[in-house]
């Protein structure tokens, strides 16, 4: 999907309707929603580049606003400077309102899971030492121990694996661009 994908793109619907979509976006019990905000300056022209000579653009712009769901819903909205005033009156209310059903976050459950990685990491960067008789006494403990090594070791070698492939992506994505 790139810039002259045109099905990327979502219609340009009039503010009322953008509003009252947006309204039933926020009453979906779950997922997220991402807003943007622009200043729309392409009127379908090249655009050409001003000498700076120290004045400055005193034109007013229209302004885009997107709305999407990341499942499929995908909103748009042109206003006009003059209708600016409005339609954030309406939009912030709506914001406002919307605010209630975000969820908090817990921070409680958050600060458990990055304890139990720190725990993970630093179990997985001590070796672990086998020792015990390989014969008689002692003996089921070393097998323990054998064990967790090769788990260890085999661990090690997934993660290596990991951060390879992650490297690789990044490496061709940058290469890509």
């Amino acid at each position: 999907m790139g810039e002259g994908d045109d099905s990327a793109r979502s219609p340009l619907v009039d503010n009322d309707k953008f509003l009252k979509d947006l309204a039933a976006l926020f009453e979906s019990p779950k997922g997220s929603i991402w807003l943007t905000h622009k200043r729309l300056t392409h009127d379908g022209q090249d655009t050409t580049m001003k000498a700076d000579d120290g004045s400055e653009d005193t034109r007013e712009y229209p302004c885009l606003l997107r709305a999407v769901d990341g499942v499929g819903t995908k909103l748009s909205t042109r206003v006009e400077p003059g209708q600016l005033d409005h339609f954030y009156t309406a939009y912030g209310a709506l914001l406002k309102s919307s605010m209630s059903a975000l969820r908090k976050r817990d921070k409680k459950r958050e600060k458990q899971r990055a304890e139990e990685l720190a725990r993970r990491k630093k179990r997985l960067a001590e070796p672990v030492i086998v020792e015990g008789a390989k014969r008689g006494a002692g003996r089921r403990k070393r097998q323990r121990l054998v064990k967790a090594a090769i788990k260890q070791q085999e661990t090690k070698k997934r993660l290596e694996e990991r951060e390879q492939g992650r490297a690789k992506r990044i490496e061709e994505l940058v290469h890509a661009q």
